[in-house]
């Protein structure tokens, strides 16, 4: 049985993956990402972000570089992929089927 925790961050990791699908380039800074989550009353500090950042990283759902205090995350074929249900990615929510 997954932890409150954990679920709060599958949630936030599926919210960024189509936040940055929803963007022409597949890309957005830690801070707008920030502002996302807190569209879907996920609170959290920017610090928190670049965890889950880094840890979508390491899954290969992102890329990341750094501009100042902010990282910048791309979306890759593997996120994308999720996305579509055509993988999962364990530790991220799986996105709702077209239509439900």
């Amino acid at each position: 049985m997954s932890t409150m925790d954990e679920i709060i961050r599958e949630e936030a990791r599926l919210i960024i993956l189509k936040a940055l699908a929803d963007q022409v380039d597949e890309r957005m800074n830690s801070s707008l990402l920030q502002r996302e989550l807190e569209n879907f009353a996920i609170s959290r500090e920017r610090a928190w972000v670049h965890d889950e950042l880094r840890w979508l990283r390491e899954m290969g759902a992102v890329v990341l570089a750094e501009a100042g205090t902010v990282l910048i995350a791309t979306l890759t074929e593997k996120g994308t992929r999720h996305l579509e249900r055509k993988i999962a990615i364990e530790g991220i929510k799986r996105p709702s089927r077209p239509g439900a």
